[in-house]
């Protein structure tokens, strides 16, 4: 996704989770809601300007220690925090988005009046159909007649479509079956995908064209089932063939930009690339941060202790020390990563936040003032894998502002596991 058109689809981002949020007060719950995001990045016009939150819908930031209501850390059991206090959902509209340099298969809801977006666009509502749409079809492992794949795991498929149509079914068929972790539910995964349309024999335009992976929890509903429901229960290096019958794919709307009609069926090859469980975290080869970064004590899957530097002065510029050198590619400005953290004063070492006491790991779209500047600073540039220490004066962080816990002007200090990143993922 490029930096400022995250797009649409970002409504049907997951996690919910407090987050580390923008600096300046007037950005702090991630205001933007997905039409003028879509505005932004050419897909339609801004919406009129909403009216202002109430009291008890002002936005959480990451540096709250409490909840004002309590809500799924995914996002997906209940109201959605993406829509405000959802009331009832007028109408779904699910399209196919073209973002940045791949492509992303989000479910994109519109909420009624009553929402707010003041209250933050990071999670996904549930996939459940309205009444008038039909249900999606139970998923089974073969049809009468299938598509032809070839082509190696970790490349383009090529995909051979026969002359007959497809019969409506559901496919998920494993056509290699990988060694890694198996997918569960709610894990979070990376998938590449090749597509076509069945109906018109098009291809459609896939993520190995844009060179970067999917990134979504499995079967959480943020994507069009045909993806997001067809990964959960296999294993990492998995290939699977997916056939999707509207309802498992756009439905009655159809994707007029992308050439879906509603009763298109669609083709995809699905590579399971990588699987983090919500509560995971780094594991590897600790190096100790520099003498003068605060000291680290790595707790495992519980928040880490920060220890200050004595006496030591706030600096003025951000400071990072990587702790753990990941193996994977570095993170780009504009993607979705995905994190566990835990924040700390500078001063005392005193815990204001961390994703590790919810248990679930947090994830945010780079470069878009989503979170704090020190985070975009910081953690662009990182490896996948990498744990990382980072040290953030206040003029990357609040400023003059006091957060909850967090005084004014306060240096802040953040060891962060970076588990993933790709096309998706949360806004902070």
């Amino acid at each position: 996704m490029s930096e400022k058109a995250s797009g649409p689809g970002e409504a049907g981002t997951a996690n919910g989770a407090v987050g580390p949020g923008p600096a300046s007060p007037d950005r702090e719950s991630i205001v933007v809601p997905p039409a003028i995001l879509a505005q932004q990045a050419g897909w339609g016009q801004a919406p009129a300007a909403p009216a202002a939150p109430k009291d008890d819908e002002q936005p959480q930031v990451f540096a709250s220690t409490k909840r004002k209501q309590e809500v799924s850390e995914a996002g997906y059991n209940e109201n959605p925090p993406g829509v405000g206090k959802l009331g009832v959902i007028l109408g779904t509209v699910l399209t196919l988005l073209l973002v940045g340099s791949g492509i992303t298969l989000y479910l994109a809801y519109k909420p009624d009046s009553k929402s707010s977006p003041a209250t933050k666009a990071d999670a996904a509502p549930t996939a459940s159909p309205s009444p008038t749409e039909a249900p999606v079809p139970p998923i089974k492992d073969t049809a009468k007649v299938l598509p032809t794949v070839t082509g190696d795991f970790g490349q383009k498929a090529t995909i051979a479509l026969p002359k007959e149509a497809a019969d409506g079914t559901f496919v998920v068929k494993e056509l290699s079956a990988g060694n890694g972790p198996k997918v569960e539910k709610n894990s979070w995964v990376t998938a590449d995908f090749t597509a076509m349309n069945w109906t018109t024999g098009k291809e459609i335009q896939g993520s190995y064209e844009g060179g970067k992976p999917q990134l979504f929890q499995a079967d959480g509903g943020q994507l069009i089932p045909a993806l997001d429901a067809a990964v959960t229960g296999h294993k990492v290096g998995s290939r699977l063939l997916v056939v999707a019958p509207p309802a498992a794919a756009f439905r009655e709307q159809g994707s007029q930009g992308m050439g879906v009609g509603p009763t298109d069926n669609l083709v995809f090859v699905i590579d399971i690339r990588n699987a983090n469980a919500p509560d995971a975290v780094l594991s590897g080869d600790v190096t100790p941060p520099p003498s003068d970064f605060p000291k680290v004590k790595d707790n495992g899957k519980k928040a880490a202790e920060i220890t200050p530097v004595p006496g030591a002065a706030d600096p003025t510029e951000l400071k990072t020390a990587v702790l753990i050198q990941g193996k994977g590619r570095k993170v780009e400005s504009g993607e979705g990563v995905l994190v566990q953290y835990t924040g700390a004063l500078y001063k005392d070492g005193k815990k204001f936040d961390s994703s590790l006491d919810r248990g679930q790991a947090f994830s945010f779209v780079t470069g878009g003032g989503n979170v704090i500047e020190g985070w975009d600073k910081g953690l662009v540039g990182q490896a996948i894998g990498s744990r990382v220490e980072l040290v953030i004066p206040a003029s990357l962080a609040y400023k003059d502002q006091a957060k909850d816990t967090i005084p004014a002007n306060s240096t802040l200090v953040f060891v962060v596991d970076i588990l993933d990143a790709g096309i998706g993922g949360g806004s902070g």
